[in-house]
């Protein structure tokens, strides 16, 4: 069952962490876990979302994304996909100029540029998705990006996993907890849980100050995905760095 819970060491074997430090921070109260006849227990639906709020945090070393991708890499496997994130894209689901002027029209729009790819099944019921997400916590970053997404994966949603890249003309309130406008956005919409983490992970790493620039900059679609593909190969190869 993919939200059944885990132990200590269940939970420490699949973000990577050390079993020492997990219990530490759960006996700190850092970690959605419960006790139950004296041991911890954790919700694998609640992991999912405190690791995707660690990821995007301030704070977040890139030693530690490193881990999470070795963690949720396939079966343990220690080989890199160096287009683990950009083989998701295409040029069909990146919009450069998307017309949109408000948090609800951005979800809209984001979720009609899904549909252009001709991967997915039901947009109604991805819209419905991302913004049951954002009424949660925004997705906003400190830096003009914001990462819609399901909270719970969506296996019946589209053909196959995909991420979509739009950037607004002029930068909207987003709700981002830093405060600031945001103007870049990136869908993501995965199968299960693993990969959505795992491609989370690759994407925080990717996201570097000059490949923004270079996604802000950009004047075709095919220009930006050519960046996003430069960038990740550079991260892909310092992997087991």
């Amino acid at each position: 069952m993919p939200y059944q819970n885990m132990t200590l060491e269940d939970f420490a074997k699949h973000v990577g962490l050390d079993a020492r430090e997990v219990r530490k921070m759960a006996d700190r109260g850092k970690l959605p876990a419960q006790k139950v006849a004296g041991k911890w227990r954790f919700n694998r639906a609640e992991v999912t979302e405190w690791l995707q709020q660690d990821m995007i945090s301030l704070d977040l070393e890139e030693g530690r994304l490193r881990d999470i991708e070795n963690a949720m890499s396939e079966a343990g496997s220690r080989d890199v996909d160096q287009h683990l994130l950009t083989a998701m894209m295409s040029v069909k689901g990146i919009d450069l100029s998307l017309p949109a002027k408000t948090k609800s029209s951005v979800l809209l729009e984001l979720c009609g540029l899904a549909d252009r790819t001709g991967l997915l099944y039901d947009q109604p019921g991805l819209l419905t998705a991302i913004q049951q997400r954002e009424s949660m916590c925004s997705t906003a970053l400190p830096n003009g990006i914001a990462i819609p997404h399901p909270r719970q994966p969506m296996p019946y949603v589209s053909a196959e996993p995909f991420v979509c890249f739009a950037r607004l003309p002029r930068g909207i309130g987003f709700g981002s907890p830093y405060g600031g406008l945001t103007s870049l956005f990136f869908l993501i919409c995965c199968h299960e849980d693993r990969q959505h983490l795992h491609v989370l992970a690759r994407l925080m790493r990717i996201l570097d100050d000059n490949t923004i620039g270079k996604l802000r900059e950009a004047e075709e679609p095919e220009e930006a995905l050519a960046a996003m593909i430069e960038r990740e190969e550079i991260v892909a190869a310092k992997h087991g760095a």
